[in-house]
C-alpha cells in the first residue's frame, strides 16, 4: 500500500510542476433548479438548495455517488454496518434512519425501498451524472412519502459526449466506466456502465481472507420526438453487487488494528433490474402532459439464508402549466411494492394526488402545494392476513424576496410524513409483531442567499417538530437469550433545529474555497422505553452536532486542477444509546483527501489519496461494537479519454 501511495504522491508532484499556462477566469452565477416540480433558479428559490454540476462531480473523482455526497455536500453517508454498496444517508439530524427521511430520485424515479435497505446509489455510475440537486426540508408535495429531511434529485447526462475512464488503487481496487451519447433533433440515446472490484481491506477469518467486493452496473436511455409535440422515452438499468463486509470489533481491537477480524462477516449478493417508459405531450408552449411508468425487480441473498424477491411498480402523470409569472402542476403517482420471503409476502402500496404552484409578482415569489397520499400494507403468511391503511397529507408554503440581482431572502414551512418500512412490523426473531404509526413532521425554515461573480453564500436556519418519529427500541436488559422487549416503535414527541451554511469563494483565477457547515440539535422531547427508561430531554443517538467539509481548489495552469478536502464530524452518542449513558461514544470523524487532474481536450490523467493522514474512523453501535469506516489511507490513479 505504501508503494502505491508514494507513486500517487510522485504523480501529484510531477503534474503540479508542469509549465504554467494561462488560467481561465471562473465566474459564479445562480444555477437553475431543473429537477423540481417548478423550475426556478437558486437565487429565487423558496427552499434551501444545493446544486452540484457535472464539472463538480467529474473533478472530484469519487469512486461512487456516496463518496461525492459525503465529501462535498451537506449529506452524511455511512456504510450500512460495513456495507459500502448500500450506505445510509443523513441530513438535518435524522440520524441512523436518516436515509428513510430523504427521498432520492434518479431522473424522477424514486429509489427508496419498502424495507429497511438504503437507496442503492452504487447503481449510478458517477460518469453518467449531469447534476445533483439537494432540496432541504422540502419536496414532500412531489417527492411524497419520506421527504421529511428533503430530497436528493440526481439527473443523468444527455448529449453527444463519449468517454471511457479507468483507474487502479490500493487494496486491489480496479474500476472501468464508459458513457456514450448521441443527440439530434429527433433522437437522443445514452448508454453508460461501470465495473469495480476490490480485494478487500479487513480480515474476515483466521485464514487471511478479506472483505472483498465487486459490482457492475449499466444503463440505456433513449427518447424520440414522434412529432413536434410528442416525445416518447424508454430506459433500462441493471446493477449487480457481491460483497462481504466484516463484523463489528471491540474498542481495544479498533485502537490496535481496525483491519482485524471481528464478529461474523456478512456475505450478500444484491441484484436490481429496472425498466421504464415515458411520454411528454406539449399541447402548446404553456401547457404539457407528462406520464411515466417503471418496473424494478430485486433479489437479495444473505448467504446462506433464503433469498428475498422484490418487485416495484411505479407510475406518475402530471399536467403542467408554465408562464413567466405562474407555474402550476397537477399530478398523480403511485408505487406498488412487494417482498416475497420464504414463508410470507408483505406489500406496501402508495397512491397520491397533488397540486404545486408558484407565482412571481415583481421581486416576490410565492409557492404553495398540497399532497394527499394513501398507504396500504398487507402481510400474508400461512396462518393470517393482516392489513393497515393510512391517509396522509403533505403541505408546502414558501416565499422568496429578491432584494437585488445578487441577494435574496426566503422562508417556508412544510408538513411532511414517513410511513413505516415493512421491516418495522417484525420482531427480533423475524415474527410479525404489529403495524406502527407513520411519523409526521412540521418544519419551518428561513434563509438568505448572496450570489456574486466571485462568491456564493447561503445560510438557512430551521426548526422541525416531530410526532411519532420511528425508531428501534433495543432491549439491553433482557438481551439473553433474546432481547424480548426489543421492538420497532414511535417516539411520542421530538424536535430538531440547526443552521446550514454554504460558501464558495473565488479568490483568484488560481484559488477557490468551498465550505459546507451544518450545526444540528436532535432532541427527544417525550418517550419512555419498554424497561421504564425516560428518554425525555435526551439527544437522538448517531447525530453529530457539527458537520464540516472544506475544499480548497488550486489551478496553477489551464490544464491542472488540485483539490484538498477536509471532512470533520463531531462525536455523537452510539446508535443504540437512546438513554445517552453508554460508556463509549461515537468518535469524531476526520479525513483529509487530495486529488489532482491534468486535462487536455480529449484526455486527462488523475490521482487521488483519501484519508491522507491515516485517521481511524468507525461507526459505534454500542459499547465494544464498532464497524470500522474509512479507517486507513487509500489511493488511486487513472485516466479518461473523451471523444
Amino acid at each position: 500500500m505504501k508503494k502505491d501511495i508514494k507513486l500517487s504522491l510522485i504523480l501529484v508532484a510531477l503534474m503540479s510542476s508542469l509549465q504554467a499556462e494561462t488560467s481561465n477566469t471562473v465566474v459564479l452565477k445562480p444555477l437553475s433548479i431543473t429537477s423540481t416540480a417548478i423550475k426556478t433558479d437558486e437565487l429565487r428559490s423558496t427552499d434551501a438548495v444545493e446544486i452540484y454540476t457535472q464539472e463538480d462531480i467529474e473533478k472530484a473523482h469519487s469512486q461512487n455517488i456516496y463518496e461525492f455526497l459525503n465529501s462535498h455536500t451537506s449529506i452524511i453517508a455511512t456504510p450500512s454496518f460495513g456495507n459500502p454498496f448500500n450506505q445510509k444517508l443523513d441530513m438535518r439530524g435524522f440520524g441512523n434512519d436518516g436515509y428513510q427521511n430523504i427521498v432520492v430520485t434518479i431522473n424522477g424515479r424514486k429509489m427508496n425501498n419498502i424495507d429497511g435497505v438504503p437507496q442503492m446509489l452504487s447503481s449510478i455510475s458517477p460518469s453518467s451524472v449531469s447534476r445533483i440537486e439537494i432540496i432541504k426540508s422540502s419536496g414532500i408535495v412531489v417527492g411524497g412519502d419520506g421527504a421529511n429531511a428533503g430530497v436528493i434529485n440526481i439527473v443523468t447526462k444527455k448529449g453527444n459526449d463519449k468517454e471511457i475512464s479507468m483507474y487502479l488503487g490500493t487494496y486491489g481496487v480496479a474500476d472501468a466506466s464508459f458513457f456514450v451519447g448521441h443527440q439530434d433533433e429527433k433522437l437522443s440515446v445514452t448508454a453508460s456502465g461501470e465495473a469495480q472490484k476490490s480485494t478487500g481491506i479487513r480480515d474476515i477469518d483466521n485464514e487471511g481472507n478479506k472483505d472483498e467486493n465487486r459490482f457492475s452496473t449499466a444503463s440505456l436511455d433513449l427518447s424520440y420526438k414522434v412529432t413536434e409535440n410528442l416525445e416518447l422515452s424508454l430506459g433500462a438499468n441493471f446493477a449487480r453487487t457481491d460483497v462481504i463486509y466484516g463484523g463489528y470489533i471491540s474498542k481495544d481491537q479498533y485502537k490496535n488494528n481496525p483491519m482485524q477480524k471481528g464478529s461474523s462477516p456478512t456475505p450478500q449478493t444484491y441484484d436490481s433490474d429496472v425498466l421504464n417508459a415515458g411520454a411528454k405531450y406539449f399541447v402548446n408552449d404553456k401547457l404539457s402532459l407528462n406520464a411515466s411508468v417503471s418496473q424494478e425487480k430485486k433479489k437479495s441473498v444473505y448467504i446462506p439464508y433464503d433469498p428475498s424477491h422484490y418487485e416495484y411498480i411505479s407510475f406518475a402523470a402530471s399536467l403542467n402549466y408554465d408562464t413567466d409569472s405562474l407555474s402550476l402542476k397537477l399530478g398523480v403517482d403511485g408505487f406498488d411494492g412487494e417482498r416475497k420471503g420464504s414463508t410470507n409476502t408483505t406489500t406496501k402500496d402508495n397512491k397520491a394526488a397533488y397540486i404545486m404552484s408558484e407565482y412571481k409578482l415583481g421581486k416576490s415569489t410565492f409557492k404553495a402545494g398540497y399532497r394527499f397520499e394513501n398507504v396500504e400494507y398487507v402481510y400474508d403468511d400461512a396462518t393470517k392476513k393482516l392489513k393497515q391503511d393510512d391517509d396522509l397529507y403533505g403541505l408546502e408554503l414558501g416565499y422568496n424576496y429578491l432584494i437585488n440581482k445578487e441577494n435574496s431572502v426566503f422562508l417556508n414551512c412544510t408538513h411532511s410524513f414517513l410511513s413505516p418500512d415493512i421491516d418495522r412490523f417484525f420482531d427480533y426473531g423475524g415474527t410479525f409483531n404489529d403495524f406502527i404509526s407513520p411519523a409526521k413532521v412540521d418544519t419551518y425554515s428561513i434563509g438568505y442567499n448572496n450570489i456574486t461573480k466571485s462568491n456564493k453564500f447561503k445560510i438557512s436556519l430551521y426548526y422541525a417538530d416531530l410526532k411519532d418519529e420511528i425508531y428501534y427500541y433495543k432491549d439491553t436488559i433482557n438481551f439473553w437469550p433474546a432481547p424480548s422487549l426489543s421492538v420497532n416503535t414511535n417516539i411520542d414527541k421530538s424536535y430538531k433545529y440547526g443552521i446550514d451554511l454554504y460558501d464558495k469563494f473565488i479568490f483568484s483565477p488560481e484559488f477557490s474555497l468551498a465550505l459546507n457547515y451544518n450545526f444540528v440539535q436532535a432532541i427527544i422531547d417525550k418517550e419512555k422505553g419498554r424497561n421504564g427508561e425516560d428518554y425525555s430531554g435526551k439527544h437522538l443517538p448517531g447525530v453529530s452536532d457539527h458537520n464540516a467539509k472544506a475544499t480548497l481548489g488550486y489551478t496553477p495552469n489551464k490544464a491542472t486542477t488540485i483539490y484538498l478536502t477536509q471532512i470533520y464530524r463531531s462525536e455523537a452518542y452510539a446508535v443504540d444509546d437512546f438513554n445517552n449513558n453508554f460508556s463509549q461514544k461515537q468518535d469524531a470523524f476526520m479525513s483529509t483527501d487530495i486529488s489532482i487532474t491534468y486535462a487536455k481536450e480529449s484526455w486527462e490523467v488523475f490521482a487521488k489519496i483519501n484519508n491522507l493522514f491515516n485517521q481511524k474512523n468507525g461507526l459505534w453501535v454500542k459499547d465494544d461494537a464498532i464497524y470500522p469506516v474509512n479507517f486507513t489511507t487509500t489511493a488511486l490513479a487513472g485516466f479518461k479519454l473523451k471523444y
